[in-house]
């Protein structure tokens, strides 16, 4: 073989070499870089793994089960005395249905007119009965109590007719009422006509 045979033929195997080289190189690169690629989704993954199982942590360490609601218990017997002395028309529950709580009281004095007596009370049900009571016998003092109401037939309580109310402004709720001798006597919540009707046969 020729000199210049010889030289061409290395050359081209130079050639090869190099081209093989060049495709070494980039596969490895490429690997690199899907290497790269894999270990910084896995990162993610397990880095996003470890800050569920810290919340759960957290979640499970400061959850507490809220406690039953207790209602707060008021004093009325006081006051309940002292609106009786200052106005002979004033009731209250002689005695408090068992395991219902007395949860608010007010009282407006004769120089307030016009005299009003209220009593906020909680059933074993946890549902609402209130008293209210005034010396003004109109329209006015219903409608500021009940808002807008339905006549709902009557009920009989220890002989006394009571006016029934279904109250149309406040969903599940109704009312006693009773009108006589120019005191208007309300009885009303969301507790039901029974439980409104055992609250008023204890007024005295």
């Amino acid at each position: 073989m020729s000199s210049t045979g010889q030289g061409a033929s290395n050359e081209a195997a130079a050639r090869e070499r190099a081209q093989i080289q060049a495709e070494a190189n980039e596969y490895r690169q490429a690997y690199r870089r899907d290497k790269a690629k894999s270990q910084t989704v896995g990162n993610m993954v397990f880095a996003l793994v470890i800050c569920l199982v810290v919340v759960a942590f957290l979640i499970l360490v400061t959850w507490r089960s809220k406690p039953a609601e207790v209602p707060k218990a008021v004093e009325y017997t006081a006051q309940l005395q002292d609106a009786k002395a200052a106005a002979a028309w004033v009731r209250g529950p002689e005695p408090m249905p068992s395991g219902w709580t007395a949860t608010s009281v007010e009282f407006r004095k004769p120089e307030q007119e016009p005299m009003t007596w209220h009593l906020g009370v909680v059933t074993t049900e946890k549902k609402y009965v209130g008293l209210e009571q005034s010396n003004v016998t109109g329209g006015k003092f219903q409608a500021e109590k009940l808002g807008r109401t339905s006549d709902d037939g009557t009920t009989t309580v220890a002989g006394v007719t009571w006016q029934r109310k279904v109250l149309l402004d406040r969903k599940g709720e109704n009312a006693l009422v009773l009108v006589g001798s120019g005191v208007t006597t309300i009885v009303t919540g969301n507790a039901g006509y029974p439980d409104l009707e055992a609250f008023a046969s204890v007024l005295r």
